[in-house]
């Protein structure tokens, strides 16, 4: 398909199907011929919603007017502010209200969740993870193993592609459990895969963690927002995600928490504690014992930060309001769209898509590995040069995120050509892609 002719289509199907772009504030271009990016770095950092600075202002203007009264005369109280958030985040990942809060940024949560379900004993000591797991987790479970006494290098297992291969399957990590799985005290995976942008099969690795005698739990930090979630139904034990990518809440947005219900209210479970995570009814009784309630409230510590909760409640009531189905069905198309460029793209290029052509398992992220091997040098060409963004994780991955809320097959366009124009000037046909 030549570079008019896809332009074309890319302009007919964004009138066919045109997503929720003006919701949104896209930047404008750094470069090329268009006056708004194409943004496809949503995996990185969310855009804008129109809806939140006025809905913050709103609540600063109810500091500005009452002071500490706002607690409870606010438009919004600020005591229970929290509760707003709760039920459209469960929603979000299909959890139950009292199995959901949201507080704190992940790694954080991660810690807090650790400490109560990172139980080592006897040969049931290891921490199993992906090998390309997010930097951050993999510090945070090294440390947790260190905290516990445990070599960290002989605790934490990083689960790795098998050889000729650029993703994890399933099958590594069952037959990982089947082998192995008598000594892993935790299963902690990334629903999907940060830098490849595999979607884990996480019905079927929770089952065989727990079939194994494993805790499992899940970093959805590019999952919730992204695809459809179960977490109830699939028996997870616990999880935890940010704010700030798919759903679009500001840079360090508070994160989520989900506590399986079986977990809730048991009094051997331990747990770090605050004044949060004290029942609402007896707060302010001012006791010196906590009675934390049955609810993933408990494991909160402080008051929630209200400027920062406010951004994520205007980014849930989105996603309440469009539904994850609608959003999940619209991103297949747009990715399936990106990829048939991208096949283009990549064939007479030094290039290499790495995420799994089957689409139920991907999300929306397409990672494209350069040959040349500097993916910074080449994302810093393709804003300045074509107006496009997109993220790179060195050495050689380019990350391009077809966020079904607000990007468009346009979007997708501009994207391909731009890599096309600046990875080799030409096709094999002579005409730039």
């Amino acid at each position: 398909m030549d570079v008019a002719t896809a332009e074309a289509q890319a302009l007919r199907l964004d009138e066919a199907d045109p997503g929720h772009r003006h919701l949104f504030h896209v930047p404008p271009a750094d470069g090329g011929e268009h006056p708004e990016s194409a943004y496809l770095a949503g995996n990185s950092l969310g855009l804008q919603p129109r809806a939140t600075r006025d809905e913050l202002l709103a609540d600063l203007d109810d500091w500005r007017r009452l002071g500490v009264e706002g607690h409870v005369e606010a438009g919004r109280p600020w005591l229970p502010y929290h509760e707003l958030l709760t039920a459209p985040a469960a929603r979000l990942v299909g959890a139950r209200p009292a199995e959901t809060v949201v507080m704190n940024s992940l790694t954080v949560n991660l810690h807090l969740l650790m400490v109560s379900f990172y139980r080592p004993a006897g040969e049931r000591t290891r921490i199993v993870i992906e090998d390309t797991a997010f930097p951050s987790d993999s510090y945070a479970v090294r440390s947790q193993a260190r905290f516990h006494g445990l070599d960290p290098d002989a605790t934490v297992v990083r689960l790795k592609p098998r050889p000729g291969t650029d993703t994890l399957g399933t099958e590594d990590v069952l037959d990982f459990l089947a082998r192995e799985g008598h000594t892993v005290a935790l299963l902690m995976l990334g629903g999907v895969n940060y830098l490849t942008g595999e979607l884990m099969d996480i019905p079927a690795i929770t089952a065989a963690g727990r079939a194994a005698g494993a805790v499992v739990g899940w970093d959805l930090a590019h999952a919730a927002g992204n695809v459809p979630l179960s977490l109830h139904d699939w028996d997870v034990d616990f999880a935890a995600w940010c704010s700030y990518k798919y759903l679009n809440s500001g840079p360090g947005a508070l994160g989520g928490v989900f506590v399986h219900e079986r977990h809730l209210g048991n009094p051997d479970l331990p747990r770090f504690e605050g004044w949060w995570s004290t029942e609402a009814a007896t707060r302010f009784e001012m006791t010196p014992e906590s009675r934390p309630p049955a609810t993933a409230d408990a494991w909160q510590i402080s008051n929630p930060p209200i400027f920062a909760m406010g951004p994520v409640r205007t980014s849930l009531e989105l996603f309440d309001s469009i539904g994850m189905p609608a959003l999940r069905e619209r991103s297949l198309r747009l990715t399936r769209w990106l990829e048939r460029l991208l096949e283009e793209v990549t064939a007479d290029r030094p290039l290499q898509v790495v995420t799994p052509r089957d689409p139920a398992r991907r999300g929306c992220q397409l990672s494209v590995r350069v040959g040349a091997g500097n993916a910074a040098e080449l994302t810093k060409r393709l804003r300045h040069e074509h107006g496009v963004v997109a993220d790179a994780r060195e050495p050689d991955i380019v990350r391009f995120a077809p966020v079904p809320l607000y990007s468009t097959y346009h979007d997708c366009w501009r994207a391909a050509a731009a890599l096309a124009a600046t990875v080799g000037q030409y096709s094999t046909k002579g005409q730039p892609r």
